[in-house]
């Protein structure tokens, strides 16, 4: 198949053709060898939980129309959508546990690895979470939190403590309608019993049940992780970096961080600034060693320590395809297992550290907590080795890397909205008011090969963009932006309506704002939140002029994701549709009849414009609910009263004056803690 019809990218596209001449098989290659997709899958009928099947139910009603114990189309497609619910929460709540876990290790013991890069995030959490930090230590404080967020976990009353932050309206809709949630691990094993055969047989009463579930890991297991991850590495700043497969260097050790966890990458890129390691790699023949992320592990250690990205999901593979990545070390999620088989195309190893994610064929450095500097060294002093081993001749990188401000945080951003002296979300209030900013919107998630690599993303942007409407973006989605350049303000205004194009300028903020990986979706919870607090557009998440996406969704995590957003009152656009096609009564409830419940509500579909006209619309809606003022703007056309003026700023300030024009990194000036 032609590269273009592959992925967007130029340089995905190079080494795909590269991997023909090397006989690699790509995810593509497999994508296309399973082809045609199960129809009765795609619908969501086939039903595996008991062995007197599996049971596949007929959508014409020409042939089965119940399995063998008496389900029905509309119970299993229920169950096998709520089981992926509770496996995506699973992944994201249990990375939080692990974090948690570190953070309690770095209170009890200075000699963990571990320290408290952000004491001031750290006594902001514990005030919040109801701790005295008067006249007490760093260390004693981070013991007593990290106890009360793991209690979190196995909590069997509820509801979650961090939950607390959603607007009183929307914790009420939750009481209404029953799906409050309590410990994180209760409601997963909870609804995975309600799935086991012969349990819950409404389908309706199953998706609220997993709707609990979705809640725990968006307003728990996620924003526990997120908080827990700032106190730990400090919390991100306004950073310059580059993207894309050109950030390897032909002349360097190429180390490559891939998955969700940063404790163990954080630990690697130090271990690389150390001078007997640096020493080690000219010994070894480079020049030096270079640390780069894919996927959510490249966010992480983007917005935390300017490392560069080079790439997203599907870049995994063709990143060991260049020829000139030393070592890829793994943790957990997302995670192909077909990584060895095409690093063996060159002289590349494959690290796995993780005790829950082993990988055949690849190399095993068991990662201790306790101990995280030695595992850091041995996977460093192991790249060098693999260095010596390049054939240069069989190097072949593209020479695509585009520059990127990364690293917007709900701590943060209020800070380069407002400046020093007026820090705060109302600048962004006024604008959506004033019609400069129709609405904001979360555009998050991966890649999947069964769509062109990255087109959904990027055509989703831009037509948001040129509405005027400020993009937020997350995971692999915010990525594939910085690949493409939206994330450069310079260059993205360009493609802006130009009423965000004068708020984007007056503030000094680009249009598109990477906030992190995926579990730091809970940052735009929180961003949520403040708006309300802020008031004037809304008193109520589900009143906010805001909406959601996931453009090319592929795993468990997504639809979980998708649902907390409906669930918190966002209405949601989720491609492709899931496998929920063969019951009329499930798309109902979650395209139509949960929006009475909790405010939002999914649009499904596999058409991007689809999706963009259907998020435009609902900003449309939910501005003439609170009777904000017509936009100024329209297909670039000044529409509105002139003289409503950006009263919030004070002069134009620039992105260089608010410290995006700059890399900023640890230990310089930070904006204060919210």
């Amino acid at each position: 198949m032609d590269p273009r019809e592959r992925s967007v990218d130029p340089a995905a596209q190079e080494v795909l053709e590269r991997s023909a001449q090397l006989g690699a098989a790509t995810a593509w290659d497999r994508s296309d060898a399973l082809q045609p997709l199960c129809g009765f899958g795609e619908l969501g009928l086939c039903c595996h939980v008991c062995y007197m099947g599996p049971c596949r139910i007929d959508p014409f009603g020409e042939g089965a129309t119940r399995g063998v114990c008496g389900a029905d189309a509309h119970l299993i497609v229920a169950r096998n959508l709520a089981r992926a619910v509770a496996t995506g929460a699973a992944a994201h709540s249990d990375h939080g546990r692990e974090v948690v876990e570190v953070l309690r290790s770095a209170g009890e013991s200075a000699g963990s690895g571990y320290g408290i890069v952000n004491p001031q995030r750290l006594r902001a959490l514990a005030r919040e979470w109801g701790i005295p930090v008067e006249k007490r230590a760093d260390r004693e404080l981070a013991q007593e939190l990290a106890a009360r967020m793991a209690a979190q976990f196995g909590s069997q009353e509820g509801p979650l403590f961090p939950a607390g932050r959603a607007p009183e309206p929307l914790r009420a809709k939750w009481q209404r309608a029953g799906v409050t949630p309590r410990g994180i691990d209760r409601e997963i094993v909870e609804l995975l019993h309600r799935t086991h055969h012969g349990v819950e047989a409404d389908p309706v009463s199953l998706l609220r049940s997993a709707m609990r579930v979705a809640l725990a890991d968006g307003w728990g297991g996620s924003m526990i992780a997120t908080d827990a991850q700032d106190v730990l590495f400090g919390g991100p700043l306004a950073i310059r970096s580059a993207a894309n497969l050109g950030v390897l260097a032909e002349e360097q050790v190429n180390i490559l961080v891939h998955g969700h966890e940063p404790i163990l990458s954080e630990m690697i890129v130090a271990a690389c600034r150390e001078p007997e390691l640096l020493a080690l790699a000219r010994e070894k023949g480079a020049q030096g060693l270079n640390v780069a992320g894919i996927c959510c592990t490249a966010n992480e250690i983007l917005m935390r320590q300017g490392m560069p990205v080079a790439g997203n999901y599907l870049h995994q593979e063709l990143a060991l395809l260049t020829g000139a990545v030393d070592l890829m070390v793994v943790d957990v999620q997302c995670v192909l297992p077909s990584l060895p088989t095409v690093a063996a195309c060159h002289h590349t190893r494959v690290v796995s550290t993780s005790e829950k994610a082993r990988v055949p064929g690849a190399d095993h450095v068991s990662f201790d907590p306790a101990r995280p500097r030695e595992a850091a060294r041995e996977i460093v002093r192991r790249a060098c080795e693999a260095f010596t081993r390049r054939d240069p001749a069989r190097v072949s990188v593209p020479r695509h890397r585009t520059d990127l401000v990364a690293g917007f945080t709900n701590e943060n951003l209020p800070h380069y909205l407002g400046g020093r002296f007026r820090a705060g979300y109302r600048p962004l209030c006024d604008a959506i008011a004033a019609g400069r900013v129709r609405g904001v919107a979360g555009i998050v998630g991966c890649n999947n090969t069964r769509f062109v690599q990255d087109r959904h993303h990027l055509a989703l942007v831009r037509a948001l963009l040129r509405k005027d409407v400020l993009v937020v973006q997350t995971g692999c989605s915010a990525i594939a932006s910085a690949k493409a350049g939206l994330l450069r303000p310079e260059a993205a205004l360009e493609e802006v309506g130009p009423g965000l194009r004068e708020v984007c300028e007056a503030v000094g903020i680009p249009p598109v704002l990477h906030m992190g990986s995926c579990v730091d979706n809970s940052r735009i919870l929180n961003v949520c939140v403040a708006l309300v607090a802020e008031g004037g557009i809304g008193t109520d998440l589900c009143e906010l002029p805001v909406a959601a996406a996931a453009p090319e969704a592929m795993s468990e995590k997504a639809i979980t994701i998708g649902l907390y957003a409906v669930a918190s009152g966002i209405t949601t656009a989720f491609m492709p549709v899931p496998r929920v096609a063969g019951s009329a009564v499930v798309r109902r409830y979650l395209e139509h009849e949960i929006e009475a419940e909790t405010g939002g509500r999914f649009i499904f579909t596999n058409d991007v414009e689809e999706a963009a006209r259907g998020i435009i619309a609902t900003l449309d809606a939910k501005r003439s609910a609170l009777k904000l003022a017509p936009m100024l703007h329209e297909d670039g056309v000044r529409t509105g009263d002139p003289s409503r003026s950006l009263t919030a700023y004070d002069q134009p300030r620039g992105l260089v004056a608010l410290g995006c024009g700059e890399t900023q990194r640890r230990g310089q000036a930070r904006p204060p803690e919210v």
